[in-house]
C-alpha cells in the first residue's frame, strides 16, 4: 500500500528525556510506515535550547505561525538542579510559556476516556474540558532574589511619562519578589475562544479566578468575560440552552467534584495547568489527556499535557525496562495530522488519525496496557507491556484493522 502524501509540513518540536525516546518510537512504528511525513523539525531538547540561547524555541513558534499546525514533545523547564545537571548558561524560561506567548490563544485539554479505566470521582460520566489561558501570568514573570533589607516597588511609566507607583513590601531581610502581567487583548482572545468552543461543542462554560483576593488583576479577567458574554454571547448561549457562570476557583473545585462532567472549565494560565493535571489524574493518568493550543489567528499546536517522565528516563539510561504510557503523545500526533489533513483537504490523513486513535484505545480495551493503567484498571488478567511493547501492540492492532 502506498504511503499517504502530505502537502504542507507540520512543525515538529522534539523534546526531552523519556518522551523524546517515545517520540522516535512513535514515528518509527506508527507514522513513518504509513505516511510520507513532511515536517519542519526543531530540536527543543534542553541541550539545543542552551546551545542556541533558546532561539530555537522562538524559531519553532514563528514556524508554527507560518504553517498553521505544530506537534510538540514534552520538554524540560529547568530549575536550579537542572542548571547544574545540564551545565546551562542560565535558567531558561518554560518553552511552553515562550511558545504560548508568541501564539497567544487558549489551551483546551480533555481526558482520553477508555473502557476499563474508571474515573476516581465516581460521578464523573463525561469528560471535563479544561480551557487554559495560554499567555502571561507566572509563565512570563520577572523575579528578583532580594539580598537584604530594602523597599520593593511596583512602577508603571506611561508613554506620556505619567508614573504609577506602589510599594510591594518593606523588606527587613532577604526574600523574593515577583512581577506578573497580562493584557486586555489576550484576555479578550481567551474569553472569545472559550465562548466559541462552548457553542461549537454544545457545553456549559464555567470561569473561575480569585477576584476576592486579587481585586484588580483577577477581577479584570472576570470583568472582560462578563462584558463579552453580555454583549456578544448571551443570546447565543440562551438559544442553545447553554449556561455561562463565574465562580471563585475554590468554589469551582468543590463543585466540580459533585458534577457528572460534560462542561468546559476556563482557568487562568497556572490554574489551568494544575487543574488539568488534577482532572487527568482523576480520570486515570496524566498520559491520558489531549492538549491543543488554539490561537485567535487559527494556529494549532498539539502536545502531551504531561512532563518528560524523568524517573523512567534515568531507568532507561541504566538499561532498565520502563513501562511508559505514550497515549497522550500519540494523540498529539494524531490531532496534528488530522488538523493538517482538514486544512489541506487530505481525507486519508484525517482517516489515518481517527484509525490510529481507535487502535490505541482498542489495544488498551483488549487488556494490553502500560503499568500506570494496569494498576487502576477494572479489567482482570491484563498484560503489562513495556514502553516499546505497548507501541508495537498498537501497531499490530492498527494493521489488523
Amino acid at each position: 500500500m502506498s504511503k499517504i502524501e502530505m502537502k504542507t509540513p507540520l512543525v515538529e518540536m522534539d523534546g526531552d528525556e523519556m518522551t523524546r525516546i517515545l517520540w522516535k518510537m512513535i514515528k518509527d512504528e506508527l507514522l513513518a510506515p504509513y505516511i510520507e511525513l513532511k515536517t519542519e523539525y526543531y530540536d527543543l531538547g534542553l541541550e539545543n535550547r542552551n546551545e542556541t540561547d533558546d532561539q530555537v524555541t522562538i524559531d519553532s513558534a514563528e514556524a508554527t505561525k507560518k504553517y498553521g499546525v505544530a506537534v510538540k514533545c514534552a520538554t524540560i523547564t529547568p530549575n536550579a538542579a537542572r542548571v547544574e545537571e545540564y551545565k546551562l548558561k542560565e535558567m531558561w524560561k518554560s518553552p511552553n510559556g515562550t511558545i504560548r506567548a508568541i501564539l497567544d490563544g487558549t489551551v483546551f485539554r480533555a481526558p482520553i476516556q477508555v473502557k476499563g479505566i474508571d474515573p476516581c470521582v465516581k460521578n464523573w460520566k463525561k469528560p471535563i474540558t479544561l480551557a487554559r489561558h495560554a499567555y502571561g501570568d507566572v509563565y512570563k514573570n520577572v523575579e528578583i532574589r532580594v539580598p537584604g533589607a530594602g523597599k520593593a516597588e511596583l512602577v508603571f511609566t506611561g508613554a506620556d511619562g505619567q508614573e504609577i507607583r506602589q510599594t510591594i513590601q518593606e523588606f527587613d531581610g532577604p526574600g523574593v519578589v515577583q512581577g506578573v502581567h497580562n493584557t486586555d487583548k489576550s484576555i479578550t482572545s481567551f474569553a472569545k475562544s472559550c465562548f466559541n468552543y462552548a457553542l461549537d461543542t454544545k457545553q456549559d462554560l464555567w470561569f473561575a479566578t480569585k477576584d476576592t483576593i486579587s481585586k484588580t488583576y483577577d477581577h479584570r479577567f472576570k470583568d472582560i468575560f462578563e462584558e463579552i458574554y453580555q454583549n456578544e454571547y448571551k443570546e447565543k448561549f440562551e438559544k442553545n440552552g447553554l449556561e455561562y457562570f463565574y465562580t471563585l476557583i475554590d468554589d469551582a473545585v468543590a463543585r466540580v467534584m459533585k458534577t457528572e462532567g460534560g462542561f468546559i472549565w476556563a482557568c487562568k494560565n497556572y490554574d489551568g495547568d494544575v487543574m488539568s493535571d488534577m482532572v487527568s489524574s482523576a480520570c486515570g493518568s496524566l498520559a491520558m489527556m489531549t492538549s491543543v493550543l488554539v490561537s485567535p489567528s487559527g494556529v494549532y499546536e498539539y502536545e502531551a499535557a504531561h512532563g518528560t517522565v524523568q524517573r523512567h528516563y534515568y531507568k532507561h539510561l541504566k538499561g532498565e525496562e520502563t513501562s511508559t504510557n505514550s497515549v497522550a503523545t500519540i494523540f498529539a500526533w494524531t490531532g496534528a495530522l488530522r488538523k493538517r489533513g482538514e486544512l489541506d483537504g487530505i481525507s486519508e490523513l484525517c482517516s489515518f488519525a481517527d484509525k490510529l486513535e481507535k487502535a490505541t484505545l482498542s489495544t488498551i480495551e483488549s487488556g494490553k496496557m502500560t503499568k500506570d493503567l494496569a494498576l487502576i484498571t477494572s479489567m482482570k488478567d491484563v498484560t503489562v507491556l513495556n514502553s516499546e511493547g505497548f507501541i508495537k501492540a498498537i501497531r499490530e492492532t492498527f494493521d489488523a484493522m
